[in-house]
């Protein structure tokens, strides 16, 4: 009986990174090997990396050092770093841990197979922009729904950000490739697609992206469509009226606004001012009256008065979105912001990131709390972990529902909940018939 060739992947940041890790598992399926949660017994090691916030990179270097000393246990052991930090890094990542045999970026993928095979250390970081037109196989662990890339890399050089420098500029898949995946998905059960990008409203991939959402609410059998990230720059009237007209798309936006300083802004370079911001919240809500908004906020930024901060914490009261995720800064490599003299103390940051969720979670409460006695349809993703009988699902708003259930319930089902409770960040909710 042949032994299974093992393989490990481990992954940290965004859904963008997920969804390669998708990409990565499909070529290792392909060449013979079979996914393994234990690091110790498999041959081939695989960490795709983020360097957008510093946590993610200690985690990196940290967990790097564990299986340096593993692969002085089992010298056969191969160990592969893709992602941010294996672009910024290139060759040199070998020269920081010798345990490392091959890197390589997030446009460079598809030459996974290639590395595999090589007897000495090799690092793809070209840019590429096969990455586009290459259809790799994804791997997925989940039937229901699906991250979609339909475009890759980012224009926009925001002064805090490293994605430029790591994924490199934009590149649209052409919208046909984007259609048979999903069409194909659609035939294999899959109920809802989350397209993703660094910024889905420039997708220039034969169509607007408007169009694109058009085209796809034609496919029969996906009933959700969802799309990660937007920025406001970008956010157009054509998107605001697709969202109200198609049944399809999600009632949810997460719209980085990052500050509600317009100085602030300016020094991000994130090229809109907070009235722009504003007033593009204001016409989608008008829009569309039942969406969900959630957003971004940094803390600290470098030069960030009192008064800046003071503007933020406003803004959240004035906007009142249903969620955020809330940072402090951190100096990144390679970017304006980090050559900034003006650096806010770590104490000042911590302060204000802490007035920041504070601020939120009293608007998120009152606003789940508002929801108590609606019902939502929501879709089943399956048994709640920790309590029998308990499934989890998600509404068309990106809200959480946790609800009680004798019957076996089977995955990609929707059902009307009638919600009876509201936690900060979850629902509790009874099934009805409605």
């Amino acid at each position: 009986m042949q032994t299974k060739r093992l393989a490990h992947l481990h992954t940290w940041g965004c859904q963008m990174n997920s969804h390669d890790t998708e990409k990565i598992a499909g070529i290792l399926k392909s060449q013979g090997y079979t996914l393994t949660a234990d690091p110790e017994s498999a041959e081939l090691i695989i960490l795709n990396t983020c360097s957008i916030r510093e946590k993610a990179r200690h985690k990196f270097y940290s967990y790097l050092g564990y299986l340096a000393r593993l692969k002085k246990k089992r010298p056969r052991v191969r160990i592969g770093v893709t992602g941010c930090i294996a672009q910024q890094e290139g060759s040199h990542i070998h020269d920081l841990n010798k345990a490392v045999d091959f890197s390589f970026g997030p446009q460079n993928i598809m030459k996974l197979t290639d590395l595999l095979g090589s007897e000495s250390f090799q690092a793809a970081i070209e840019d590429n922009d096969a990455i586009a037109t290459t259809d790799l196989p994804a791997e997925r662990d989940n039937g229901i729904r699906a991250l979609i890339s339909i475009m890759y890399g980012c224009n926009n050089f925001c002064s805090y950000c490293v994605v430029p420098y790591t994924r490199g500029r934009e590149r649209s898949r052409p919208y046909e490739n984007i259609l048979s995946e999903i069409t194909t998905l659609a035939a294999n059960g899959y109920k809802e697609v989350t397209l993703i990008g660094q910024n889905v409203n420039s997708y220039d991939g034969g169509c607007s992206f408007a169009r694109l959402l058009h085209l796809i609410d034609k496919v029969e059998g996906i009933r959700r469509v969802r799309f990660i990230t937007s920025h406001p720059k970008d956010f157009t009237d054509e998107l605001i009226q697709a969202m109200a007209e198609l049944d399809s798309v999600c009632r949810h936006v997460h719209l980085p606004m990052q500050s509600g300083s317009s100085r602030v802004l300016n020094l991000m370079n994130r090229r809109y001012d907070y009235e722009t911001y504003t007033d593009k919240v204001r016409r989608l809500r008008l829009s569309v009256p039942d969406v969900a908004v959630t957003s971004d906020i940094i803390a600290g930024f470098p030069g960030e008065s009192d008064d800046d901060h003071a503007q933020t914490v406003s803004a959240l009261k004035e906007l009142e979105f249903d969620g955020i995720f809330a940072f402090k800064y951190s100096v990144r490599p390679n970017t304006k912001a980090a050559l900034m003299t003006d650096q806010v103390a770590e104490d000042v940051k911590s302060a204000r990131l802490q007035e920041i969720l504070g601020c939120q979670d009293v608007i998120t409460e009152r606003k789940n709390k508002a929801i108590e006695g609606t019902v939502m349809e929501v879709l089943v993703e399956g048994r709640s972990e920790t309590t029998p009988n308990m499934w989890v699902g998600r509404s068309s708003t990106n809200k959480i529902v946790n609800f009680l259930s004798g019957d076996d319930l089977k995955s990609a089902l929707f059902l009307n909940v009638r919600i009876v409770k509201a936690n900060r960040h979850t629902l509790e909710g009874e099934v009805t018939g409605e």
